[in-house]
């Protein structure tokens, strides 16, 4: 008997104005280890935070962006697609051709305040709309501290339509040795989310040196 080709999981990726950029960049890179199509779609604002944080220079136009970061990830051909924030014609802003998931990480409290209130003036707030009614999973990674209560509410009304809230709180168990472990232990939990294996942490109770206090 013929076992059916793998359909790989496309992945929309979604970089906004919110401190947290290596979270973005390292979900990119593990997607795309883990056999998905990643769509990837940034704010203005994003590209100040990748450089700021990330020494990176993401390029306004999309087609350099894609060749840049396929380059910098190792990705297939055709595996990594980045499109421009005008371009209303790409597949993410309609309902006929959604990604299996889409992430929005780090989401900035203003990008969270417009998906919350459905109002789509952005290709990543259309995209965030149309993974919403289409039922995708949806998931905002919020980085702000502390949390006023507007941004409380605007999350409980996104987590009771079904939208993933996973703010980047990793854990300390592990022992982490650095940066990269914490921000492992986040994009860990969101590949878990979209059900990507990956192998980036034990987990618990897996490993000797997880306290079972």
């Amino acid at each position: 008997m013929n076992t059916p080709p793998r359909i790989p999981k496309t992945v929309l990726v979604a970089l906004t104005g919110a401190s947290g950029m290596p979270y973005g960049l390292r979900l990119i890179e593990t997607l795309l280890q883990g056999g998905c199509c990643v769509w990837v779609i940034y704010s203005r604002v994003a590209q100040i935070v990748a450089r700021q944080e990330s020494d990176l220079l993401l390029p306004a136009n999309p087609q350099q962006a894609e060749h840049e970061l396929a380059a910098r990830f190792g990705a297939a051909p055709g595996q990594l697609r980045v499109f421009g924030r005008e371009d209303w014609n790409c597949p993410p802003a309609s309902g006929s051709n959604p990604p299996d998931a889409m992430v929005v990480c780090p989401c900035s409290m203003g990008s969270l305040a417009a998906i919350a209130h459905g109002l789509a003036s952005s290709l990543i707030e259309r995209a965030a709309d149309v993974a919403m009614k289409e039922r995708r999973t949806l998931i905002l990674v919020p980085r702000e501290t502390p949390f006023s209560t507007l941004h409380l509410e605007n999350m409980l009304s996104l987590s009771r339509k079904g939208v993933v809230i996973l703010p980047p709180a990793p854990g300390f168990y592990l022992h982490p040795a650095g940066i990269g472990d914490l921000v492992d232990f986040v994009v860990a939990r969101i590949l878990d989310h979209l059900q990507v294996t990956h192998a980036l942490l034990p987990r618990w109770g897996e490993g000797s040196d997880v306290s079972h206090a």
